[in-house]
C-alpha cells in the first residue's frame, strides 16, 4: 500500500517553489499527497526562518504537528527549509519530536530522507547552501492561470538586519535556458501570468555572464506563446539601467507593477543598512520611472524603528511616503535577527516601532485607497482566480494586484477560471474593486 503524505508550506514564494519541487520528487516515488495531516504516514514542514514571526509561526506548526504525531493521528514529522537550515546545529535536540530534517540546498533529498525513516533512521541531510539551484521539476499548487517563475537563490546584497545570505546563500542565477524552458512548459500547461522570483532579480545573471540579464531575460519570455503578463518581484533600487527600463516600458506583456523594496529614505540609515544608493537616489528613480512607463504601480517594503531610525529621521520616512504616494506598500517592525550586523545596534524599543510602522500604515491607507477609486468607471483586464460560491461572483486580480498581497477584483459574469475578463469597475472598498464582467 502506497504511504500518504501531507505537506504544510510556510513563508514566502521561493520557499514555495521548493514546495512544489518535493511535491513532484514524492508523486515520481510513489507516495499519495493528502489535503489533511491527520492520518497521514508523514507530514512536512517547509518553514520560513526569517523574522521573530515567521520563526513562532513555524515553531507553533511543528508542535501542532507533534500533537498530532503523539496521539497516534501521524506518523513521521519532517521539517524542511530557512528554519531548518538557520539551526541546523540544534534544532533536533531542541524538538525531539521532529524525525527528520532538510536544509535549503537539501531538497531533492526529500524521497531519501522518508526511505531512511523506514529504515528506523533519524536523517539530516544539509547540502553547501551556496550551491548551484538544483534543476528539479514541480507540481504547481498556484494558480489557475498563473506560477511563479523562481530565477536565482540566495542573495549577497548583505543588508545589515538580513539573515537571508547566512540562511539560503551567496547569490545564485539558474541559466536563462532553464529559466525559459521551465516558463514554455509553465504555459503549455496553461501559466498565463509568470511571476518572476528572486531575492533580488536586478542582479540576474550577474554571477553567471558577469552582466545584468533581466531585460533580456524578459525580451526572450515575452516571446513565449500563451504568456499574456509578466509581473516582477523584488527589484533593487541600484540595478536599474536604461535598458530594463526600455523594455520593462515597452514590452506590453510586463504589467507595469514593479516591486522595489527601498526599506528606508534616510542616507544615514540606508549607509547604516549597507543598502547601496542615497534618498535622493531612489526619489530620482522613482521619478524617472514615472515619467518612462505610463501607469506604472510601485509596491515597496518600509521597516520602522531600524537602527539610527529617531524622530527626524522617521519624519523625513513619512514626509517622501506623502510626496511619492506609492500605490503599494508592506510595512515591518524592525526586528532585531540574531548573527546579523543590526541586531547589534542601537534601536528603538518594538513597541514604539510597532507604533511607528501602525503610523506608515495610517499615512499610506488614504493614498492607497484614493488610487483604487481611480479605478472606478473603468475598465481593467482580470486575470479569474475562482468563484466564490457564499458572495456568488468571481475574483480575479488586475494589472495592479499581486496575488495575497495586494487587493481583488469581484465581480459578475461569465467568467472562467485562469481565463481574463474585462470588468467594468463599478465600486472600490477596503483595497477591493467591484464590477461586472463587459
Amino acid at each position: 500500500m502506497r504511504k500518504t503524505f501531507a505537506l504544510i508550506s510556510l513563508g514566502c514564494a521561493k520557499n514555495l517553489v521548493n514546495s512544489e519541487q518535493m511535491l513532484y520528487l514524492l508523486d515520481e516515488a510513489g507516495y499519495i499527497l493528502v489535503p489533511e495531516p491527520e492520518g497521514a504516514d508523514f507530514c512536512i514542514i517547509n518553514t520560513c526562518g526569517f523574522i521573530d514571526a515567521a520563526k513562532s509561526e513555524a515553531i507553533d506548526c511543528i508542535l501542532e504537528m507533534a500533537e498530532l504525531k503523539k496521539a497516534g493521528k501521524l506518523g513521521a514529522l519532517i521539517v524542511t527549509g530557512c528554519l531548518s537550515e538557520r539551526y541546523q546545529d540544534s534544532i533536533l535536540d531542541e524538538l525531539p519530536e521532529i524525525d527528520a530534517v532538510l536544509g535549503i540546498s537539501s531538497f531533492g533529498d526529500i524521497v531519501n530522507a522518508v526511505e531512511a525513516l523506514d529504515l528506523g533512521q533519524r536523517p539530516q541531510f544539509f547540502a553547501d547552501r551556496s550551491a548551484p539551484v538544483e534543476e528539479i521539476p514541480r507540481v504547481v499548487s498556484t494558480g489557475p492561470g498563473w506560477a511563479y517563475l523562481r530565477i536565482a537563490e540566495g542573495c549577497s546584497n548583505f543588508c545589515a538586519f538580513c539573515a537571508i545570505p547566512y540562511i539560503r546563500g551567496r547569490y545564485r542565477s539558474r541559466s536563462m535556458e532553464n529559466v525559459l524552458a521551465e516558463a514554455r512548459d509553465l504555459a503549455a500547461h496553461g501559466v498565463k501570468e509568470l511571476i518572476v522570483i528572486a531575492q533580488d532579480i536586478t542582479r540576474y545573471g550577474t554571477d553567471l555572464y558577469g552582466r545584468r540579464c533581466l531585460a533580456e531575460l524578459c525580451r526572450e519570455l515575452g516571446r513565449i506563446e500563451g504568456v499574456e503578463w509578466i509581473r516582477l518581484h523584488y527589484l533593487y533600487p541600484d540595478q536599474f539601467d536604461d535598458e530594463l527600463i526600455d523594455e520593462i516600458a515597452g514590452n506590453p506583456k510586463i504589467v507595469k507593477y514593479l516591486d522595489i523594496p527601498i526599506q528606508h529614505i534616510n542616507d544615514g540609515i540606508l549607509k547604516r543598512m549597507n543598502r547601496r544608493g542615497t534618498g535622493a537616489e531612489i526619489r530620482a528613480l522613482f521619478k524617472t520611472l514615472r515619467e518612462r512607463i505610463p501607469g506604472l504601480v510601485l509596491r515597496t517594503s518600509l521597516i520602522a524603528g531600524l537602527p539610527g531610525e529617531g524622530d527626524e529621521e522617521f519624519d523625513e520616512l513619512c514626509a517622501f511616503l506623502r510626496e511619492a504616494r506609492i500605490e503599494r506598500a508592506g510595512v515591518f517592525p524592525f526586528s532585531p535577527e540574531e548573527g546579523t550586523p543590526a541586531a547589534l545596534m542601537a534601536h528603538v524599543e518594538e513597541e514604539e516601532a510597532r507604533r511607528r510602522a501602525e503610523l506608515i500604515l495610517s499615512l499610506q491607507q488614504p493614498i492607497m485607497d484614493a488610487f483604487c477609486q481611480g479605478f472606478v468607471g473603468q475598465t481593467l483586464r482580470i486575470l479569474v482566480e475562482r468563484y466564490d460560491e457564499e458572495e456568488q461572483r468571481w475574483i480575479g486580480r488586475s494589472y495592479a494586484d499581486s496575488p495575497e498581497i495586494d487587493g481583488e477584483v469581484h465581480f459578475d459574469g461569465l467568467a472562467r477560471e485562469g481565463a481574463f475578463s474585462d470588468v467594468y469597475i463599478t465600486a472600490a472598498e477596503d483595497g477591493i474593486l467591484y464590477g461586472e464582467e463587459v
